[in-house]
């Protein structure tokens, strides 16, 4: 005992229990909106941290994750390759020469076919935007000062948007290091994905391998059908639009419909804004009766493909909804531009797919 009669040390349980006690005595909604809070707290923490790391990894991320899209995308032509017993090697080189001499192609032909139209384009487009301004000015409540007003406004938010050489220069050595990257990973993923992945799966043990070898199988699956059923309904898209502009006399029917093509892989906006771009082309060169018939023409291609061709070429490999889709796009395009909206869906669809595997197995193994 000390000097006071008490015993050492008993004091200490006492103040100790003090806040214990003061906690238990809180009321339960108050103890349930502070642990909320603190969960919170941390959540947003760790998002606003991995968002950091995101953006300044964005680049390699989305030269990643198109690399990835391009390997599932071509894997059947490695595949046919390697079974009339070409190389590893030569079977990848090949695959990667083919996507360049396709995209070159295209790029030269488009070229060819449509470079003698700008010319005649340029007057078309000064007669289009006459009689757009004509029918502004006549049919809705603005006057030609508060038009051209408008007009000098947005050139001006053009020209002050337009980047400075060095920013520009800087960007396009950016984009070239991404593509040469892109390509030389492209080459090696082809030649040794399936050694690499085994490699992975040797290194894990546990229960959990067969776990991880069923949930990659499923992702890569759903990354190749997504592919090839995207550039399946794109290309429907592109011929559907691009035939509906050369019958009813649209100039550049060809690069519209390239564009068209290239938009499919981004859902739903790419989408709108490819036919949004054919009805304004339509309506500066021809006038407001071609844009509507125009407009007419990509709604009922869209829809067609939407309610009819989708369904049946995807099936149920992408089981995304639209709003879902529509959420992940413009964060993708936030994060990393126009790469990142097209990038953003495929990893979106995978990340479902391997955890809807984890989910189904978990509860087939409870079961």
């Amino acid at each position: 005992m000390d000097e006071d009669g008490g015993t050492p040390g008993a004091a200490e349980p006492t103040r100790a229990a003090g806040p214990r006690q003061a906690w238990a005595g809180l009321p339960w909604p108050v103890r349930t909106a502070v642990t909320w809070s603190a969960c919170l707290v941390v959540v947003a923490t760790a998002l606003w941290l991995l968002g950091k790391i995101v953006v300044l990894l964005a680049p390699l991320a989305v030269a990643l994750a198109g690399t990835l899209f391009l390997a599932a995308l071509l894997d059947p032509v490695r595949q046919l390759l390697r079974r009339i017993r070409v190389p590893a090697a030569p079977a990848a080189l090949c695959t990667v020469l083919l996507l360049l001499g396709v995209l070159t192609g295209v790029g030269v032909l488009v070229w060819n076919l449509t470079a003698s139209q700008f010319g005649e384009l340029s007057q078309q487009l000064d007669q289009g935007l006459e009689r757009s301004r004509d029918f502004v000015t006549t049919n809705l409540p603005i006057t030609e000062a508060q038009l051209d007003r408008l007009v000098q406004q947005t050139r001006d938010g053009v020209r002050g948007s337009t980047p400075d050489p060095v920013a520009g220069a800087r960007t396009a050595a950016e984009v070239a290091g991404s593509v040469l990257f892109a390509l030389v990973l492209l080459f090696f993923l082809l030649k040794d994905g399936r050694s690499m992945w085994r490699w992975v799966l040797r290194r894990m043990t546990g229960p959990h391998r067969d776990l991880v070898a069923e949930a990659g199988r499923a992702g890569w699956r759903t990354l190749g059908a997504y592919s090839r059923g995207t550039l399946i309904i794109a290309a429907i898209d592109a011929t559907g639009i691009g035939l509906a502009l050369v019958l009813l006399g649209v100039p550049l029917a060809l690069p519209l419909a390239l564009i068209t093509f290239i938009g499919g892989f981004v859902p739903i906006i790419g989408a709108t804004v490819a036919g949004a771009i054919a009805v304004l082309v339509a309506l500066a060169a021809n006038g407001p009766t071609t844009a509507l018939l125009t407009l007419a023409a990509v709604i009922a291609v869209q829809q067609i493909e939407g309610n009819l061709l989708e369904p049946l070429v995807m099936k149920r490999q992408v089981q995304l909804h639209p709003a879902v889709i529509l959420v992940v796009v413009t964060a993708g395009t936030l994060v990393a531009g126009i790469a990142g909206a097209f990038v953003s869906v495929p990893i979106a669809a995978v990340t479902w797919r391997v955890l809807d595997t984890v989910q189904r197995h978990r509860a087939a193994v409870a079961t």
